[in-house]
Formats: C-alpha cells, structure tokens, sequence
C-alpha cells in the first residue's frame, strides 16, 4: 500500500487516510461532472433558440452543447435511462464509462440526492480498488515488463496499439458527429 500511496503523492500516510483521499478526489470528480451536464441541461432549456451573452458564455454553451451531442454521451444517457441510479454506482467500477454516465445524469437532470446516494458505494469501490490492487496491478505489470527486454518491448507494443487504436476511433467519431447548427434570431430569412 505504500507504494501505491506514493503514486498518488500521499506517501507516508495511514492506509484509511489514503483511501478517504482518494474517495474524496472521485467524489469531487463525479459530482462536477453531474452539475456540468446539469448546467447544460439548464442552459439548453434557458437558452432555447435565444442567443444572449459573452461570447465566452456562447463558446462554452456550444462545446458542452457538442460534448453532449457525442456517442459517448448519448450512451452515458441511454445507461441512466435503463438502468438509473444503479448506472451511477457501478460506472466507478468501469473504466471508459465514468464520466459519459456522469455527465448523463446531470443531463436527464437525476435528482441530485439520488445521485449522491448512489455516488457514495461506487466512489467507495473506487478508492478501495485503485488504493490498492488497481494501482499495484498497474505498477506490477510495468517493473515486470521491465524487467526483461521483451518484456519492455511487449509493453511498448501494447502502449503503442492501443494509442492507435484510440487515436484511430477517435478521428472516426469526430468524422462522423454531426455538427452543431445554431439558429441566429437576429437573422431574418424572407
């Protein structure tokens, strides 16, 4: 545990310090991310059509607008759909849906109590996890492959797969996003 503490730059510390950390930075993590789709939500039905504001404000309407619009959020949306607050608590213990789940309840606007009660096991779960085996697995896994030359090689392969075939799905997703058409109300077509 020491170890992983480390990594975490809580070295030194009692094991129940570290994992009240870690539940408190997943915590801090989840919920921003649940009033950032809340805020879209409310902004979305604020706004509707009109377009007033800094532009800064614009700007950052249009990118969580666009965000919102991605597959992954729209799985986030169609997870909170089927299977609600149970979404919320066993997207911490996955990896790759956290923060689509996330950001998907704020946008259905999930009552933010439920939220949180469902938020406190999984957050939980997380620092438990990553505390202490997920860390160590991931640490093992590289002073392993390092340990050989091929091992270095075997892990570098790997690294440099998986970098492709992110960086690959990403170009694909952005290709295909619809892109984000805003009405101008001060513009009168006739």
């Amino acid at each position: 545990m020491t170890d992983v503490a480390r990594e975490y730059g809580l070295g030194g510390l009692p094991v129940a310090v570290v994992l009240v950390a870690l539940f408190a930075i997943v915590l801090a993590r989840s919920h921003l991310t649940y009033w950032a789709g809340r805020a879209v939500a409310r902004g979305a039905q604020h706004e509707g059509l009109r377009r007033r504001g800094p532009a800064g404000w614009q700007r950052t309407v249009e990118r969580a607008a666009r965000v919102s619009a991605t597959p992954g959020a729209r799985r986030g949306i169609a997870l909170v759909h089927r299977w609600g607050p149970a979404a919320v608590t066993l997207a911490y213990v996955t990896v790759g849906v956290q923060t689509a789940v996330f950001l998907g309840s704020g946008l259905v606007r999930m009552p933010y109590l439920r939220f949180t009660l469902a938020s406190l096991p999984g957050s939980a779960a997380w620092a438990v996890v990553w505390g202490t085996v997920g860390m160590g697995a991931v640490w093992g896994a590289v002073t392993l492959a390092a340990g050989s030359p091929w091992g270095l090689a075997a892990l570098g392969a790997v690294v440099l797969v998986l970098g492709t075939v992110v960086g690959a799905a990403v170009r694909r997703r952005r290709r295909t996003e619809p892109a984000l058409v805003v009405a101008d109300p001060d513009r009168h077509d006739t």
